[in-house]
């Protein structure tokens, strides 16, 4: 019908802004290496992209929202490579199988995780997608501890609050780590690994 776009001229706009969208999303996280946040700028990210500044509004309203769809990128990523180990592997298969995977996203896209966690406390969007992220990697966890044979439950010694305490420890021991070196972050990797199994009971 004349004044209707075709099925096939909608689906060619979609992929062309996914590929605008990507582009400013890798844009992003490259001058988030290259500068650090406070100094990128949306005229930084829109150049990097091969957009023009209002281009880019039509994607995100400001910085922190081009950061947090990020974020949100790099979070999933690391969620689809975890959830299915933690839930079908056995314990100890599964506990070393999340902690390499977490290492392998923390060598690629380091540098957002880091940002995401200096953001979280004053940027209330991202610190709102960096606490559910964290509740699900708790809820993995937690199931793989019981798996294992701990008690589920909020007390000090059960599989909840044990699976609590894993999580951030992880989170903080990778944050440090990663600022180092690929070396540093795997050493780290494998004292959380080690710390991990104490707590499930599968050290002996």
């Amino acid at each position: 019908m004349p004044g209707h776009r075709s099925t096939h001229s909608r689906r060619t706009t979609e992929r062309k802004g996914d590929l605008r969208e990507r582009a400013i999303l890798d844009t992003c996280e490259a001058l988030l290496a290259q500068d650090g946040y406070e100094a990128m700028t949306v005229g930084d990210i829109a150049q990097g992209a091969g957009i023009t500044r209002g281009a880019l509004y039509f994607y995100f309203g400001s910085k922190q929202e081009v950061v947090r769809a990020l974020v949100a990128r790099t979070v999933e990523h690391l969620w689809e490579r975890s959830r299915v180990t933690a839930q079908t592997e056995e314990p100890r298969q599964a506990i070393t199988a999340a902690l390499q995977r977490t290492v392998e996203l923390w060598n690629e896209h380091g540098v957002v995780m880091r940002t995401a966690i200096d953001l979280s406390l004053t940027v209330p969007e991202i610190g709102e997608l960096w606490k559910r992220t964290a509740d699900l990697f708790i809820a993995a966890i937690t199931a793989v501890l019981e798996r294992a044979g701990i008690q589920a439950g909020t007390a000090p010694d059960q599989a909840s609050a044990m699976a609590r305490a894993l999580c951030w420890m992880i989170e903080r021991t990778f944050y440090h780590a990663s600022q180092e070196s690929r070396e540093k972050l795997q050493e780290a990797s494998a004292t959380c690994e080690h710390i991990w199994l104490t707590c499930a009971g599968l050290t002996t």
